[in-house]
Protein backbone atom coordinates (compact mmCIF):
# COMPACT_ATOMS: atom_id res chain seq x y z
CA UNK A 1 0.00 0.00 0.00
CA UNK A 2 2.57 2.38 0.69
CA UNK A 3 4.55 1.83 -2.31
CA UNK A 4 1.97 2.22 -4.54
CA UNK A 5 0.24 5.58 -2.71
CA UNK A 6 4.43 6.78 -2.94
CA UNK A 7 4.20 6.02 -6.73
CA UNK A 8 0.85 7.59 -7.33
CA UNK A 9 1.84 10.85 -5.42
CA UNK A 10 5.45 10.80 -7.18
CA UNK A 11 3.11 10.84 -10.56
CA UNK A 12 1.18 13.56 -9.76
CA UNK A 13 4.20 15.72 -9.26
CA UNK A 14 5.05 16.89 -12.27
CA UNK A 15 1.28 18.21 -12.90
CA UNK A 16 1.33 20.09 -9.55
CA UNK A 17 5.00 21.33 -8.49
CA UNK A 18 4.70 24.61 -10.97
CA UNK A 19 2.77 25.87 -7.87
CA UNK A 20 6.02 25.77 -5.73
CA UNK A 21 8.16 27.25 -8.85
CA UNK A 22 6.05 30.28 -9.76
CA UNK A 23 8.24 33.35 -8.99
CA UNK A 24 5.30 35.98 -8.34
CA UNK A 25 6.04 37.72 -5.07
CA UNK A 26 9.54 36.31 -4.49
CA UNK A 27 8.41 32.66 -4.31
CA UNK A 28 5.44 33.23 -1.83
CA UNK A 29 3.37 30.37 -3.17
CA UNK A 30 6.96 28.41 -2.21
CA UNK A 31 5.53 27.12 1.51
CA UNK A 32 4.15 30.56 2.29
CA UNK A 33 4.76 31.28 5.73
CA UNK A 34 6.31 28.60 6.37
CA UNK A 35 8.86 29.38 3.30
CA UNK A 36 9.54 32.74 4.80
CA UNK A 37 10.48 31.27 8.46
CA UNK A 38 12.52 28.77 6.58
CA UNK A 39 14.65 31.71 4.53
CA UNK A 40 15.20 33.60 7.40
CA UNK A 41 16.76 30.46 9.34
CA UNK A 42 18.54 29.47 6.71
CA UNK A 43 19.89 32.65 6.01
CA UNK A 44 21.16 33.20 10.06
CA UNK A 45 18.11 35.82 11.17
CA UNK A 46 16.74 32.94 13.30
CA UNK A 47 13.09 32.21 13.43
CA UNK A 48 11.37 34.71 12.07
CA UNK A 49 9.60 37.18 8.87
CA UNK A 50 7.00 35.30 7.92
CA UNK A 51 5.86 37.88 5.42
CA UNK A 52 7.37 39.58 2.83
CA UNK A 53 10.73 41.61 4.72
CA UNK A 54 12.61 41.14 7.89
CA UNK A 55 10.01 41.91 10.12
CA UNK A 56 11.97 40.26 13.10
CA UNK A 57 11.27 37.02 15.11
CA UNK A 58 7.73 35.53 14.75
CA UNK A 59 5.26 33.14 16.99
CA UNK A 60 3.26 33.18 13.40
CA UNK A 61 3.97 28.75 13.53
CA UNK A 62 4.67 26.68 15.55
CA UNK A 63 8.67 25.35 14.64
CA UNK A 64 8.23 21.75 13.44
CA UNK A 65 7.31 22.13 9.76
CA UNK A 66 9.42 25.41 9.22
CA UNK A 67 12.48 23.41 10.75
CA UNK A 68 11.75 20.83 8.00
CA UNK A 69 11.58 22.89 5.34
CA UNK A 70 14.97 24.93 6.48
CA UNK A 71 16.60 21.94 6.54
CA UNK A 72 15.32 20.91 2.68
CA UNK A 73 16.55 24.81 1.83
CA UNK A 74 19.97 24.46 3.54
CA UNK A 75 20.45 21.11 1.26
CA UNK A 76 18.99 21.87 -1.85
CA UNK A 77 19.28 25.89 -2.16
CA UNK A 78 16.69 28.54 -1.21
CA UNK A 79 13.56 28.45 -3.36
CA UNK A 80 15.18 25.96 -5.99
CA UNK A 81 13.78 23.61 -8.33
CA UNK A 82 15.51 21.11 -6.54
CA UNK A 83 14.40 21.87 -3.29
CA UNK A 84 10.49 21.74 -4.34
CA UNK A 85 11.41 18.28 -5.37
CA UNK A 86 12.39 16.84 -2.34
CA UNK A 87 9.75 18.91 -0.25
CA UNK A 88 7.08 17.51 -2.23
CA UNK A 89 8.74 13.62 -1.95
CA UNK A 90 8.72 14.09 1.81
CA UNK A 91 4.97 15.40 1.40
CA UNK A 92 4.23 12.33 -1.11
CA UNK A 93 6.43 9.78 1.58
CA UNK A 94 4.36 11.42 4.72
CA UNK A 95 1.72 10.96 2.82
CA UNK A 96 2.10 7.28 1.53
CA UNK A 97 3.04 6.21 5.40
CA UNK A 98 -0.35 6.82 7.03
CA UNK A 99 -1.60 4.26 4.88
CA UNK A 100 -0.11 2.27 8.10
CA UNK A 101 -1.91 3.79 11.01
CA UNK A 102 -5.08 3.63 8.65
CA UNK A 103 -4.81 -0.18 8.11
CA UNK A 104 -3.72 -0.63 11.95
CA UNK A 105 -6.52 1.70 13.52
CA UNK A 106 -9.65 -0.29 11.07
CA UNK A 107 -7.74 -3.58 11.74
CA UNK A 108 -8.06 -3.08 15.91
CA UNK A 109 -12.20 -1.31 15.74
CA UNK A 110 -13.69 -3.44 12.77
CA UNK A 111 -11.33 -6.37 11.18
CA UNK A 112 -9.22 -7.32 8.60
CA UNK A 113 -11.57 -6.88 6.06
CA UNK A 114 -12.33 -3.13 6.83
CA UNK A 115 -8.42 -3.14 7.31
CA UNK A 116 -7.70 -4.05 3.86
CA UNK A 117 -10.66 -1.95 2.19
CA UNK A 118 -9.13 1.57 4.29
CA UNK A 119 -5.76 1.16 3.37
CA UNK A 120 -6.50 1.06 -0.25
CA UNK A 121 -8.73 3.57 -0.37
CA UNK A 122 -6.27 5.89 1.09
CA UNK A 123 -4.04 4.81 -1.38
CA UNK A 124 -6.41 6.20 -4.13
CA UNK A 125 -8.05 8.99 -2.11
CA UNK A 126 -7.66 12.24 -4.32
CA UNK A 127 -7.49 14.45 -1.38
CA UNK A 128 -4.42 12.33 -0.49
CA UNK A 129 -3.32 12.24 -3.59
CA UNK A 130 -3.32 16.21 -4.48
CA UNK A 131 -3.48 18.45 -1.13
CA UNK A 132 0.32 16.66 -0.45
CA UNK A 133 1.44 17.60 -4.20
CA UNK A 134 -0.51 20.64 -3.74
CA UNK A 135 0.70 22.88 -0.81
CA UNK A 136 3.88 22.33 0.99
CA UNK A 137 2.41 22.97 4.46
CA UNK A 138 2.33 21.31 8.08
CA UNK A 139 -1.28 19.26 7.07
CA UNK A 140 -0.08 16.65 6.20
CA UNK A 141 2.52 15.58 8.81
CA UNK A 142 -0.24 16.33 11.25
CA UNK A 143 -2.15 14.06 9.36
CA UNK A 144 -0.09 11.16 10.03
CA UNK A 145 0.61 12.44 13.52
CA UNK A 146 -3.02 12.35 14.52
CA UNK A 147 -3.24 8.97 12.83
CA UNK A 148 -0.36 7.40 14.86
CA UNK A 149 -2.12 9.31 17.88
CA UNK A 150 -5.50 7.57 17.29
CA UNK A 151 -3.36 4.06 16.87
CA UNK A 152 -1.57 4.26 19.92
CA UNK A 153 -4.70 5.53 22.53
CA UNK A 154 -6.65 2.83 21.06
CA UNK A 155 -3.85 0.49 21.93
CA UNK A 156 -3.36 2.03 25.33
CA UNK A 157 -6.91 2.47 26.43
CA UNK A 158 -7.44 -1.27 25.26
CA UNK A 159 -4.16 -3.25 26.89
CA UNK A 160 -2.44 -2.85 29.74
CA UNK A 161 0.85 -0.74 29.52
CA UNK A 162 3.80 0.25 30.68
CA UNK A 163 4.57 3.96 32.62
CA UNK A 164 6.91 3.72 29.46
CA UNK A 165 3.95 3.57 27.13
CA UNK A 166 2.37 6.82 28.43
CA UNK A 167 5.85 8.95 28.19
CA UNK A 168 6.15 8.13 24.55
CA UNK A 169 2.08 8.72 24.24
CA UNK A 170 2.83 12.26 25.68
CA UNK A 171 5.49 12.60 23.58
CA UNK A 172 3.80 11.45 20.56
CA UNK A 173 1.33 14.84 21.61
CA UNK A 174 3.75 17.27 22.03
CA UNK A 175 5.26 16.56 18.69
CA UNK A 176 1.97 16.88 17.20
CA UNK A 177 1.16 20.61 18.81
CA UNK A 178 4.47 21.79 17.62
CA UNK A 179 3.43 20.64 14.28
CA UNK A 180 -0.33 21.43 14.48
CA UNK A 181 -1.53 23.01 17.63
CA UNK A 182 -5.29 22.63 16.70
CA UNK A 183 -4.80 18.44 16.89
CA UNK A 184 -4.53 19.94 20.82
CA UNK A 185 -8.43 20.61 20.08
CA UNK A 186 -8.86 16.51 20.42
CA UNK A 187 -6.90 16.06 24.00
CA UNK A 188 -9.34 17.19 26.52
CA UNK A 189 -12.58 14.92 25.14
CA UNK A 190 -10.60 12.27 24.25
CA UNK A 191 -8.31 11.95 27.27
CA UNK A 192 -11.29 12.43 29.43
CA UNK A 193 -12.71 8.99 27.71
CA UNK A 194 -9.37 6.98 27.52
CA UNK A 195 -9.69 7.64 31.71
CA UNK A 196 -12.92 6.79 32.34
CA UNK A 197 -12.29 3.41 30.03
CA UNK A 198 -8.68 2.74 32.33
CA UNK A 199 -10.87 3.24 35.53
CA UNK A 200 -13.90 0.96 34.29
CA UNK A 201 -11.59 -1.77 33.89
CA UNK A 202 -10.22 -1.40 36.99
CA UNK A 203 -6.61 -0.05 36.69
CA UNK A 204 -4.92 2.90 37.13
CA UNK A 205 -6.13 6.48 35.22
CA UNK A 206 -3.92 9.16 37.60
CA UNK A 207 -0.61 8.19 37.07
CA UNK A 208 -1.27 7.46 33.20
CA UNK A 209 -2.39 10.66 32.73
CA UNK A 210 -0.02 12.52 34.84
CA UNK A 211 2.52 11.11 32.90
CA UNK A 212 1.25 11.87 29.61
CA UNK A 213 0.88 15.54 30.60
CA UNK A 214 3.56 15.85 32.05
CA UNK A 215 5.59 14.56 29.06
CA UNK A 216 3.50 16.72 26.60
CA UNK A 217 4.06 19.68 28.72
CA UNK A 218 8.18 18.74 28.96
CA UNK A 219 7.92 18.39 24.87
CA UNK A 220 5.93 21.93 24.22
CA UNK A 221 7.86 24.08 27.02
CA UNK A 222 11.11 25.30 25.10
CA UNK A 223 8.69 26.51 22.72
CA UNK A 224 7.07 28.50 25.33
CA UNK A 225 10.12 29.41 26.94
CA UNK A 226 11.45 30.61 23.88
CA UNK A 227 8.46 32.37 22.77
CA UNK A 228 8.25 34.53 26.21
CA UNK A 229 12.28 35.40 26.35
CA UNK A 230 11.88 36.98 22.47
CA UNK A 231 8.29 38.42 23.11
CA UNK A 232 8.17 39.03 26.61
CA UNK A 233 4.94 37.64 26.48
CA UNK A 234 2.98 34.19 27.55
CA UNK A 235 2.34 32.92 23.39
CA UNK A 236 1.63 28.82 24.02
CA UNK A 237 1.88 28.38 20.62
CA UNK A 238 0.94 30.49 18.02
CA UNK A 239 0.38 34.30 18.01
CA UNK A 240 -1.82 34.90 15.12
CA UNK A 241 -5.52 33.62 16.55
CA UNK A 242 -6.31 37.71 16.61
CA UNK A 243 -5.80 37.56 13.25
CA UNK A 244 -7.87 34.41 11.83
CA UNK A 245 -10.66 35.38 14.35
CA UNK A 246 -10.66 39.01 12.78
CA UNK A 247 -11.08 37.20 9.01
CA UNK A 248 -13.73 35.47 9.93
CA UNK A 249 -15.50 38.78 11.38
CA UNK A 250 -14.95 41.22 8.75
CA UNK A 251 -16.00 41.60 4.84
CA UNK A 252 -18.83 40.20 3.31
CA UNK A 253 -19.85 36.41 2.89
CA UNK A 254 -19.40 36.42 -1.10
CA UNK A 255 -16.40 34.06 -0.07
CA UNK A 256 -15.35 31.61 2.58
CA UNK A 257 -12.01 32.90 1.98
CA UNK A 258 -11.35 36.96 3.31
CA UNK A 259 -8.00 36.79 2.97
CA UNK A 260 -7.64 39.87 0.49
CA UNK A 261 -8.40 41.52 3.86
CA UNK A 262 -5.01 40.22 5.51
CA UNK A 263 -1.48 41.41 5.45
CA UNK A 264 -0.96 38.90 2.25
CA UNK A 265 -2.58 40.71 -0.11
CA UNK A 266 -4.21 43.94 1.13
CA UNK A 267 -1.60 46.40 1.23
CA UNK A 268 -3.03 48.77 4.30
CA UNK A 269 -3.02 45.67 6.67
CA UNK A 270 0.74 44.83 5.71
CA UNK A 271 1.74 48.41 6.40
CA UNK A 272 -0.12 48.16 9.71
CA UNK A 273 1.70 45.25 9.92
CA UNK A 274 5.12 46.37 9.73
CA UNK A 275 3.86 49.70 11.70
CA UNK A 276 2.89 47.85 14.96
CA UNK A 277 4.40 44.95 14.74
CA UNK A 278 3.58 41.03 14.81
CA UNK A 279 2.06 40.97 18.47
CA UNK A 280 0.85 44.68 17.48
CA UNK A 281 -0.97 43.88 14.71
CA UNK A 282 -2.77 40.36 16.34
CA UNK A 283 -3.90 42.78 19.34
CA UNK A 284 -5.37 45.22 16.90
CA UNK A 285 -7.04 41.97 15.26
CA UNK A 286 -8.16 40.91 17.92
CA UNK A 287 -9.83 43.93 19.74
CA UNK A 288 -11.46 44.45 16.05
CA UNK A 289 -13.03 41.06 15.92
CA UNK A 290 -14.71 40.86 19.41
CA UNK A 291 -15.84 44.09 18.30
CA UNK A 292 -17.59 42.84 15.37
CA UNK A 293 -18.79 39.89 16.96
CA UNK A 294 -20.53 41.63 19.55
CA UNK A 295 -21.83 44.56 16.75
CA UNK A 296 -23.03 41.59 14.62
CA UNK A 297 -23.81 38.34 16.78
CA UNK A 298 -26.54 36.92 14.43
CA UNK A 299 -24.54 37.43 11.01
CA UNK A 300 -21.37 35.82 13.02
CA UNK A 301 -23.12 32.71 14.04
CA UNK A 302 -24.74 32.19 10.79
CA UNK A 303 -21.74 32.66 8.89
CA UNK A 304 -19.80 30.13 12.01
CA UNK A 305 -22.71 27.76 10.33
CA UNK A 306 -21.87 28.23 7.01
CA UNK A 307 -18.48 27.59 7.43
CA UNK A 308 -18.80 24.50 9.57
CA UNK A 309 -21.39 23.38 6.31
CA UNK A 310 -18.47 24.23 3.96
CA UNK A 311 -15.63 22.12 5.55
CA UNK A 312 -18.06 19.10 5.66
CA UNK A 313 -19.29 19.43 2.33
CA UNK A 314 -17.93 21.99 0.56
CA UNK A 315 -20.68 23.76 -0.27
CA UNK A 316 -20.58 27.12 0.32
CA UNK A 317 -22.54 29.39 -2.81
CA UNK A 318 -24.06 28.64 -6.29
CA UNK A 319 -23.62 32.46 -7.57
CA UNK A 320 -22.24 32.79 -10.88
CA UNK A 321 -19.62 35.03 -9.72
CA UNK A 322 -18.15 32.88 -6.60
CA UNK A 323 -18.49 29.69 -9.24
CA UNK A 324 -16.32 31.77 -11.63
CA UNK A 325 -13.71 32.04 -8.75
CA UNK A 326 -13.89 28.08 -7.46
CA UNK A 327 -14.94 26.29 -10.74
CA UNK A 328 -14.27 22.96 -9.78
CA UNK A 329 -16.80 23.59 -6.39
CA UNK A 330 -19.63 21.57 -8.10
CA UNK A 331 -17.84 18.61 -8.46
CA UNK A 332 -16.02 18.52 -5.26
CA UNK A 333 -19.21 19.52 -3.15
CA UNK A 334 -20.82 16.21 -4.51
CA UNK A 335 -17.51 14.09 -3.85
CA UNK A 336 -17.07 15.86 0.08
CA UNK A 337 -20.77 15.74 0.49
CA UNK A 338 -20.85 11.93 -0.40
CA UNK A 339 -17.41 10.87 1.99
CA UNK A 340 -19.27 12.89 4.80
CA UNK A 341 -22.84 10.96 4.77
CA UNK A 342 -20.80 7.69 3.88
CA UNK A 343 -18.64 8.24 7.06
CA UNK A 344 -21.63 9.20 9.16
CA UNK A 345 -23.11 6.30 8.15
CA UNK A 346 -20.45 4.02 9.06
CA UNK A 347 -20.13 5.94 12.52
CA UNK A 348 -24.09 5.55 13.25
CA UNK A 349 -23.49 1.26 12.39
CA UNK A 350 -20.33 1.19 14.28
CA UNK A 351 -21.94 2.92 17.35
CA UNK A 352 -24.87 0.31 16.48
CA UNK A 353 -22.33 -2.61 17.17
CA UNK A 354 -20.10 -1.28 20.04
CA UNK A 355 -20.51 2.49 21.41
CA UNK A 356 -16.92 1.80 22.99
CA UNK A 357 -15.50 1.00 19.81
CA UNK A 358 -17.49 4.31 17.93
CA UNK A 359 -16.85 6.58 20.67
CA UNK A 360 -13.40 7.92 19.90
CA UNK A 361 -13.80 8.28 16.15
CA UNK A 362 -17.27 10.51 16.90
CA UNK A 363 -14.51 12.53 19.95
CA UNK A 364 -12.60 13.00 17.19
CA UNK A 365 -14.49 14.20 13.77
CA UNK A 366 -16.69 16.38 16.14
CA UNK A 367 -14.05 18.12 18.74
CA UNK A 368 -10.81 18.60 15.88
CA UNK A 369 -12.51 20.85 12.83
CA UNK A 370 -14.40 23.15 15.61
CA UNK A 371 -12.23 25.73 15.90
CA UNK A 372 -12.43 26.37 11.98
CA UNK A 373 -16.38 27.25 12.31
CA UNK A 374 -14.96 30.43 14.50
CA UNK A 375 -12.51 31.50 12.63
CA UNK A 376 -11.81 30.92 8.78
CA UNK A 377 -11.86 28.06 6.75
CA UNK A 378 -9.70 25.76 4.15
CA UNK A 379 -10.28 23.31 2.25
CA UNK A 380 -7.49 21.54 3.73
CA UNK A 381 -7.92 22.06 6.57
CA UNK A 382 -9.86 19.25 7.94
CA UNK A 383 -7.13 16.76 6.02
CA UNK A 384 -5.91 15.40 9.05
CA UNK A 385 -9.22 13.73 10.27
CA UNK A 386 -9.30 12.63 6.54
CA UNK A 387 -7.86 9.15 7.82
CA UNK A 388 -10.54 8.81 10.30
CA UNK A 389 -13.54 9.07 7.99
CA UNK A 390 -12.08 6.26 5.10
CA UNK A 391 -12.11 3.83 7.84
CA UNK A 392 -15.68 4.23 8.37
CA UNK A 393 -16.07 4.64 4.80
CA UNK A 394 -14.45 1.39 3.74
CA UNK A 395 -16.20 0.04 7.18
CA UNK A 396 -19.59 0.88 5.53
CA UNK A 397 -18.63 -0.47 2.18
CA UNK A 398 -17.35 -3.54 3.18
CA UNK A 399 -19.96 -4.59 5.59
CA UNK A 400 -22.31 -4.43 2.97
CA UNK A 401 -20.18 -6.20 0.69
CA UNK A 402 -19.85 -8.81 3.33
CA UNK A 403 -23.65 -8.53 4.34
CA UNK A 404 -24.69 -9.41 0.30
CA UNK A 405 -21.92 -12.61 0.43
CA UNK A 406 -23.82 -13.87 3.05
CA UNK A 407 -27.01 -13.51 1.53
CA UNK A 408 -25.69 -15.08 -1.52
CA UNK A 409 -24.29 -17.82 0.67
CA UNK A 410 -27.47 -18.37 2.56
CA UNK A 411 -29.45 -18.03 -0.44
CA UNK A 412 -27.63 -20.87 -2.23
CA UNK A 413 -27.13 -23.15 0.50
CA UNK A 414 -31.31 -22.93 0.83
CA UNK A 415 -30.97 -23.63 -2.89
CA UNK A 416 -29.11 -26.53 -2.39
CA UNK A 417 -31.54 -27.86 0.36
CA UNK A 418 -34.16 -27.60 -1.67
CA UNK A 419 -32.76 -29.63 -4.73
CA UNK A 420 -31.63 -31.72 -2.16
CA UNK A 421 -35.29 -32.68 -0.53
CA UNK A 422 -36.65 -32.83 -4.25
CA UNK A 423 -34.51 -35.45 -5.00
Amino acid sequence: MVLVAFAIRIAVMPFLIGEQLAPERDHWRFGYEAGRIARSIVQGHGFGSPLFSDTGPTAWMTPVYPYIVAGFFKVFGLYTTASAVALLTFNALVSAFTAIPIFLIAQRTFGDRTASWAGWSWVVFPYAIYFPMERLWETWLATLLLSCIFLLGLKLQDEPASLRGWIGFGALWGLAALTSPTILSILPFWGAWICYCLRRQGRSWLAPSAATLLTLTLVVSPWFVRNYVVFHKFIPFRDNMGMVLRLGTKGNSNHWAQYGLGPWHNEDEWQQFQKLGELGYMAKEKRQAFQSIAQHPVWYVWTSFRRMIFLWSGYWSFDRGYLHEEPLDPPNIFFSSSCTLLALLGLWRAFRQSFDRALPYALVLFSFPAVYYITSPEAYYRRPIDPLLIILIAYVLSSKKQRRERQRSKWMEEREMEELLVT
